[in-house]
Protein backbone atom coordinates (compact mmCIF):
# COMPACT_ATOMS: atom_id res chain seq x y z
CA UNK A 1 0.00 0.00 0.00
CA UNK A 2 1.25 3.21 -0.94
CA UNK A 3 1.63 5.99 1.60
CA UNK A 4 0.11 9.76 1.48
CA UNK A 5 3.40 11.14 2.52
CA UNK A 6 2.22 14.51 2.40
CA UNK A 7 -1.08 13.56 4.57
CA UNK A 8 1.31 11.22 7.08
CA UNK A 9 3.57 14.42 8.19
CA UNK A 10 1.12 17.02 7.76
CA UNK A 11 -1.13 14.56 10.53
CA UNK A 12 1.58 13.15 12.88
CA UNK A 13 2.47 15.33 15.85
CA UNK A 14 5.97 13.43 16.42
CA UNK A 15 7.49 15.88 13.26
CA UNK A 16 9.01 18.64 13.90
CA UNK A 17 7.51 20.78 11.48
CA UNK A 18 5.90 24.43 9.85
CA UNK A 19 2.51 24.45 8.39
CA UNK A 20 1.31 27.09 6.15
CA UNK A 21 -1.88 27.16 3.89
CA UNK A 22 0.42 26.02 0.53
CA UNK A 23 3.31 24.74 2.25
CA UNK A 24 4.67 22.47 4.63
CA UNK A 25 8.28 22.39 6.15
CA UNK A 26 9.37 19.03 7.49
CA UNK A 27 12.23 17.58 8.87
CA UNK A 28 12.40 13.88 8.82
CA UNK A 29 15.15 11.38 10.89
CA UNK A 30 13.84 7.86 8.64
CA UNK A 31 13.68 5.13 11.63
CA UNK A 32 16.48 2.65 11.08
CA UNK A 33 14.06 0.03 10.77
CA UNK A 34 12.70 1.30 7.19
CA UNK A 35 14.57 0.21 4.24
CA UNK A 36 12.13 0.31 1.28
CA UNK A 37 8.83 1.62 0.74
CA UNK A 38 6.26 2.84 -1.79
CA UNK A 39 4.63 6.15 -1.60
CA UNK A 40 2.37 8.76 -3.16
CA UNK A 41 2.05 12.53 -2.99
CA UNK A 42 -0.57 15.15 -4.43
CA UNK A 43 1.59 17.99 -3.31
CA UNK A 44 4.65 18.28 -5.04
CA UNK A 45 8.27 19.04 -2.66
CA UNK A 46 11.77 19.38 -2.24
CA UNK A 47 13.64 16.85 -0.62
CA UNK A 48 17.36 18.14 0.78
CA UNK A 49 19.43 15.66 2.59
CA UNK A 50 21.18 16.56 6.20
CA UNK A 51 22.79 12.84 6.35
CA UNK A 52 22.70 9.47 4.81
CA UNK A 53 21.19 8.15 1.08
CA UNK A 54 18.39 7.47 -0.55
CA UNK A 55 17.11 6.28 -3.80
CA UNK A 56 14.13 7.37 -5.25
CA UNK A 57 12.62 5.66 -8.43
CA UNK A 58 9.59 7.09 -10.53
CA UNK A 59 8.44 4.84 -13.61
CA UNK A 60 11.21 5.05 -15.16
CA UNK A 61 14.51 6.35 -13.58
CA UNK A 62 16.24 5.83 -10.39
CA UNK A 63 17.98 9.19 -8.45
CA UNK A 64 20.40 8.41 -5.89
CA UNK A 65 20.44 11.29 -3.47
CA UNK A 66 22.89 11.83 -0.65
CA UNK A 67 24.37 14.47 2.00
CA UNK A 68 24.26 17.95 0.60
CA UNK A 69 21.64 17.02 -2.72
CA UNK A 70 18.16 18.24 -3.43
CA UNK A 71 15.67 16.70 -5.65
CA UNK A 72 12.35 18.11 -6.87
CA UNK A 73 9.45 15.45 -6.45
CA UNK A 74 6.62 16.22 -7.96
CA UNK A 75 3.23 14.35 -7.72
CA UNK A 76 2.84 10.69 -8.41
CA UNK A 77 4.25 7.85 -6.82
CA UNK A 78 7.62 6.57 -6.01
CA UNK A 79 9.35 3.58 -4.55
CA UNK A 80 12.42 4.43 -2.24
CA UNK A 81 15.30 2.72 -0.51
CA UNK A 82 17.24 3.72 2.02
CA UNK A 83 20.89 3.01 3.08
CA UNK A 84 22.25 2.33 6.54
CA UNK A 85 25.69 3.02 6.79
CA UNK A 86 24.68 7.00 8.22
CA UNK A 87 21.60 8.00 9.51
CA UNK A 88 19.08 9.39 7.15
CA UNK A 89 17.75 12.34 8.04
CA UNK A 90 16.20 15.05 5.31
CA UNK A 91 14.21 18.51 5.23
CA UNK A 92 11.00 18.28 2.91
CA UNK A 93 9.84 21.07 1.48
CA UNK A 94 6.10 20.88 0.28
CA UNK A 95 5.35 23.49 -1.89
CA UNK A 96 1.56 23.63 -4.14
CA UNK A 97 1.14 24.30 -7.35
CA UNK A 98 -0.72 27.33 -6.24
CA UNK A 99 2.19 28.82 -4.94
CA UNK A 100 4.74 28.10 -7.46
CA UNK A 101 1.85 29.72 -9.86
CA UNK A 102 1.82 32.69 -8.18
CA UNK A 103 5.06 32.98 -7.09
CA UNK A 104 5.99 32.55 -11.47
CA UNK A 105 3.25 35.05 -12.16
CA UNK A 106 4.32 37.42 -9.72
CA UNK A 107 7.84 37.11 -11.30
CA UNK A 108 6.91 37.10 -15.35
CA UNK A 109 10.19 39.20 -16.41
CA UNK A 110 12.54 36.23 -14.93
CA UNK A 111 10.50 33.81 -16.93
CA UNK A 112 9.72 35.13 -19.63
CA UNK A 113 12.63 34.06 -21.83
CA UNK A 114 13.03 30.64 -19.96
CA UNK A 115 10.75 28.90 -21.77
CA UNK A 116 8.34 26.00 -21.31
CA UNK A 117 9.28 22.69 -19.89
CA UNK A 118 7.53 19.88 -21.84
CA UNK A 119 9.11 16.80 -20.27
CA UNK A 120 8.07 13.41 -19.19
CA UNK A 121 10.25 14.12 -15.47
CA UNK A 122 8.63 13.06 -12.35
CA UNK A 123 12.00 13.93 -10.36
CA UNK A 124 14.48 16.80 -11.42
CA UNK A 125 17.91 16.94 -9.58
CA UNK A 126 18.73 20.68 -8.14
CA UNK A 127 22.09 21.93 -8.12
CA UNK A 128 22.85 23.08 -4.98
CA UNK A 129 25.65 25.60 -4.71
CA UNK A 130 26.67 27.48 -1.91
CA UNK A 131 24.00 30.42 -1.47
CA UNK A 132 21.25 27.37 -1.57
CA UNK A 133 23.37 25.14 0.67
CA UNK A 134 23.38 28.24 3.16
CA UNK A 135 19.45 29.08 2.75
CA UNK A 136 18.73 25.29 3.55
CA UNK A 137 20.57 24.76 6.49
CA UNK A 138 19.23 28.76 7.90
CA UNK A 139 15.94 26.92 7.68
CA UNK A 140 16.99 23.69 9.33
CA UNK A 141 17.78 26.18 12.14
CA UNK A 142 14.45 27.59 11.88
CA UNK A 143 13.01 24.35 12.40
CA UNK A 144 14.73 23.67 15.86
CA UNK A 145 13.06 26.94 17.31
CA UNK A 146 9.80 25.74 17.04
CA UNK A 147 6.65 27.23 16.08
CA UNK A 148 7.63 31.01 17.43
CA UNK A 149 8.80 31.34 13.90
CA UNK A 150 6.22 34.01 11.62
CA UNK A 151 4.60 32.51 9.04
CA UNK A 152 5.04 35.35 6.86
CA UNK A 153 8.91 34.61 7.29
CA UNK A 154 8.89 30.61 6.51
CA UNK A 155 6.65 32.25 3.21
CA UNK A 156 10.03 34.33 2.60
CA UNK A 157 12.01 31.55 3.07
CA UNK A 158 10.03 29.58 0.22
CA UNK A 159 10.04 32.58 -1.76
CA UNK A 160 13.90 32.77 -1.32
CA UNK A 161 14.19 28.90 -2.00
CA UNK A 162 12.15 29.26 -5.51
CA UNK A 163 14.48 32.67 -6.26
CA UNK A 164 17.34 30.54 -5.77
CA UNK A 165 16.11 27.78 -8.22
CA UNK A 166 15.11 29.86 -11.09
CA UNK A 167 17.93 32.23 -10.85
CA UNK A 168 20.70 29.02 -11.55
CA UNK A 169 21.24 28.29 -15.20
CA UNK A 170 22.14 24.57 -13.93
CA UNK A 171 18.42 24.01 -12.91
CA UNK A 172 17.22 25.09 -16.65
CA UNK A 173 14.57 22.00 -16.64
CA UNK A 174 12.79 22.29 -13.36
CA UNK A 175 12.61 26.57 -13.80
CA UNK A 176 11.24 25.67 -17.53
CA UNK A 177 8.41 23.06 -15.72
CA UNK A 178 7.79 25.97 -13.06
CA UNK A 179 6.91 27.92 -15.85
CA UNK A 180 4.43 24.72 -17.62
CA UNK A 181 2.67 24.88 -14.34
CA UNK A 182 1.87 28.72 -14.42
CA UNK A 183 0.57 28.04 -18.34
CA UNK A 184 -1.20 25.00 -17.61
CA UNK A 185 -4.42 25.32 -16.32
CA UNK A 186 -4.59 21.53 -15.65
CA UNK A 187 -2.56 18.81 -15.29
CA UNK A 188 -3.41 16.33 -18.23
CA UNK A 189 -5.77 13.08 -17.04
CA UNK A 190 -3.30 11.07 -19.70
CA UNK A 191 -0.22 12.02 -18.23
CA UNK A 192 -1.41 11.20 -14.47
CA UNK A 193 -2.45 7.58 -15.38
CA UNK A 194 0.59 6.87 -17.62
CA UNK A 195 2.77 7.93 -14.50
CA UNK A 196 1.17 5.88 -11.98
CA UNK A 197 -1.04 3.31 -13.16
CA UNK A 198 1.46 1.09 -11.62
CA UNK A 199 0.70 1.85 -8.38
CA UNK A 200 -1.86 0.41 -5.66
CA UNK A 201 -3.81 3.91 -5.25
CA UNK A 202 -7.37 3.87 -4.87
CA UNK A 203 -9.63 5.41 -7.38
CA UNK A 204 -9.89 8.42 -5.30
CA UNK A 205 -6.68 8.79 -5.17
CA UNK A 206 -5.97 9.17 -8.45
CA UNK A 207 -8.59 11.73 -8.98
CA UNK A 208 -7.52 13.62 -5.99
CA UNK A 209 -4.20 13.32 -8.00
CA UNK A 210 -6.00 14.96 -11.15
CA UNK A 211 -7.33 17.52 -9.05
CA UNK A 212 -10.86 16.76 -9.23
CA UNK A 213 -14.40 14.74 -7.54
CA UNK A 214 -14.15 11.09 -8.05
CA UNK A 215 -17.43 11.67 -10.12
CA UNK A 216 -15.96 14.04 -12.37
CA UNK A 217 -12.59 12.08 -13.05
CA UNK A 218 -14.82 8.94 -13.61
CA UNK A 219 -16.92 10.67 -15.82
CA UNK A 220 -12.78 12.33 -17.63
CA UNK A 221 -11.96 9.17 -17.72
CA UNK A 222 -14.29 7.21 -19.72
CA UNK A 223 -14.69 10.18 -22.19
CA UNK A 224 -11.14 10.53 -22.83
CA UNK A 225 -10.08 6.45 -23.14
CA UNK A 226 -13.81 5.14 -24.13
CA UNK A 227 -13.30 2.79 -21.03
CA UNK A 228 -13.63 2.39 -16.78
CA UNK A 229 -10.94 3.27 -14.83
CA UNK A 230 -10.73 -0.13 -13.13
CA UNK A 231 -10.78 -1.86 -16.52
CA UNK A 232 -8.06 0.52 -18.13
CA UNK A 233 -6.13 0.04 -15.10
CA UNK A 234 -5.92 -4.04 -14.70
CA UNK A 235 -5.30 -4.24 -18.25
CA UNK A 236 -2.40 -1.47 -18.63
CA UNK A 237 -1.01 -3.02 -15.30
CA UNK A 238 -0.77 -6.82 -17.04
CA UNK A 239 1.24 -5.07 -20.16
CA UNK A 240 3.34 -3.48 -17.77
CA UNK A 241 3.61 -6.70 -15.53
CA UNK A 242 4.22 -9.24 -19.06
CA UNK A 243 7.28 -6.66 -20.11
CA UNK A 244 8.95 -7.08 -16.97
CA UNK A 245 8.28 -11.21 -16.79
CA UNK A 246 10.72 -10.58 -19.89
CA UNK A 247 13.73 -9.74 -17.41
CA UNK A 248 14.43 -13.31 -15.63
CA UNK A 249 16.21 -11.74 -12.79
CA UNK A 250 12.56 -9.99 -11.32
CA UNK A 251 10.68 -12.49 -9.13
CA UNK A 252 7.07 -13.26 -10.40
CA UNK A 253 5.66 -11.78 -6.58
CA UNK A 254 8.10 -8.93 -6.97
CA UNK A 255 6.52 -8.43 -10.49
CA UNK A 256 3.17 -8.75 -9.40
CA UNK A 257 3.47 -5.52 -7.06
CA UNK A 258 5.70 -3.70 -9.05
CA UNK A 259 2.86 -3.45 -11.37
CA UNK A 260 0.23 -2.23 -9.16
CA UNK A 261 -1.81 -5.46 -7.95
CA UNK A 262 -2.05 -6.27 -4.09
CA UNK A 263 -1.81 -9.98 -4.29
CA UNK A 264 -0.35 -12.60 -5.86
CA UNK A 265 -3.45 -14.52 -6.71
CA UNK A 266 -5.43 -12.22 -7.94
CA UNK A 267 -2.74 -11.38 -10.30
CA UNK A 268 -1.90 -14.90 -11.51
CA UNK A 269 -5.84 -15.18 -12.48
CA UNK A 270 -5.75 -11.66 -14.11
CA UNK A 271 -2.51 -12.52 -16.34
CA UNK A 272 -4.19 -15.77 -17.40
CA UNK A 273 -7.73 -14.17 -18.41
CA UNK A 274 -5.62 -12.04 -20.80
CA UNK A 275 -2.91 -14.00 -21.74
CA UNK A 276 -4.28 -17.31 -21.26
CA UNK A 277 -0.96 -18.17 -19.49
CA UNK A 278 0.04 -17.61 -15.87
CA UNK A 279 3.59 -15.87 -15.36
CA UNK A 280 5.49 -18.41 -15.06
CA UNK A 281 4.36 -20.47 -18.06
CA UNK A 282 4.31 -17.23 -20.54
CA UNK A 283 7.95 -16.49 -19.18
CA UNK A 284 9.02 -20.17 -19.84
CA UNK A 285 7.09 -19.90 -23.38
CA UNK A 286 9.13 -16.54 -24.10
CA UNK A 287 12.53 -18.10 -23.23
CA UNK A 288 12.07 -21.36 -25.16
CA UNK A 289 10.81 -19.07 -28.06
Amino acid sequence: MAIDVYKHFLKHPRYNKLVGSDYLLVEYKCPIEVEKFKLWTQTPFITYVISGQKDWTSLNKTYTIKKGEALFINKGVYNTKQYFEVDYCVMLFFITQDFIKRFVEKHKDIFRSKGLGISNCQIFKIDVGDTLNSLFLSVFNYLNQGNNIPKELVEMKFNELLFNITLNPANKDLVQFFNSLHSTQRTSLNDIMMKNFHSDLKLKEYARLYGKSLSSFKRDFQEFYNNTPRKWLNNKRLEYAKTLLENPELNINDICFESGFKNPSHFNSSFKNMYNLPPNQYRKLYYNL
